[in-house]
């Protein structure tokens, strides 16, 4: 958990804003360091999560996390965390084509089956389950992280069946139990150009009009930097009318045990 973000978007786990969409977007560069941010983040809040995790094993996850101070295993324990090893699985599932142990979580791996009711379905049954954690519950309004969504893309789900997904999911999460989303799409450069109806720029596209905070990430312009990793793109959507209310660029540069966050152009390095 980096307090600096936290700072930046005024929050913190004492404090837990509710109902909330958080869009993570990466361009050139690996925003999967905001992942691991905001699970830890919602963990110390309290919160019951959901962890769809398509890209990366549990074991890589847990690492990350306990770097950040944080026991992913504890909370699995203790029914605070419902981890989905969907990279595994999707695995499992593709080398054993025609296999009866299939879970229909992974309905959209089937020929002919073009949705993802199966993922939903975990989804919610995951974070109804409020408070039944062995005694320790309630937990504070639960959370769906997803990592990373653009993997759907890959598996051969299209855009709209994606943007299906989050729409329902916010709906449940959101706005009926008043819980949070946080989700990470990659974006290619290759695809702006190809003009891909069904690539992860549609999908963000999409999702930007879903959500309610975006983080979009980019690497810079003039190339590597040993000092400065990139930059973050933070906006949030005014809960009145639907605009965009407020905007900051920040650069950043990520270490071993968090991120440091500056305004463009205020880095020791460059001053």
């Amino acid at each position: 958990m980096y307090a600096e973000l936290n700072s930046i978007l005024n929050a913190s786990p004492d404090n837990c804003k509710q109902g909330e969409f958080t869009l993570i977007s990466d361009r050139k560069a690996d925003a999967s360091f905001l992942v691991h941010h905001f699970l830890s983040f919602y963990l110390r809040a309290g919160c019951k999560v959901c962890f769809l995790g398509l890209a990366q094993s549990f074991s890589h996850y847990s690492a990350v996390a306990q770097r950040l101070g944080v026991s992913l295993t504890q909370a699995k324990e203790k029914g605070q965390l419902v981890f989905y090893e969907g990279l595994k699985d999707c695995l499992g599932v593709l080398l054993r084509e025609g296999s009866t142990h299939e879970s229909p979580t992974l309905d959209f791996l089937r020929p002919h089956c073009s949705d993802l009711k199966g993922l939903y379905d975990f989804v919610s049954s995951s974070v109804a389950r409020v408070g039944d954690a062995a005694g320790t519950g309630p937990w504070a309004p639960p959370v769906l992280l997803v990592d990373d969504l653009s993997v759907l893309l890959s598996l051969g789900v299209s855009a709209g069946a994606v943007l299906d997904f989050t729409h329902y999911c916010k709906a449940t999460i959101c706005t009926e139990l008043q819980g949070n989303m946080v989700t990470l799409i990659r974006c290619e450069e290759e695809e702006e150009e190809q003009g891909d109806e069904q690539g992860s720029d549609v999908l963000l596209k999409g999702l930007i009009h879903q959500c309610s905070l975006a983080l979009q990430v980019q690497g810079l312009l003039t190339g590597y930097c040993k000092h400065i990793h990139g930059e973050v793109e933070v906006w949030w959507r005014g809960v009145a009318n639907g605009m965009q209310m407020q905007k900051k660029v920040l650069q950043y540069k990520v270490h071993d045990k968090g991120a440091v966050f500056f305004a463009r152009g205020t880095s020791s390095v460059v001053l």
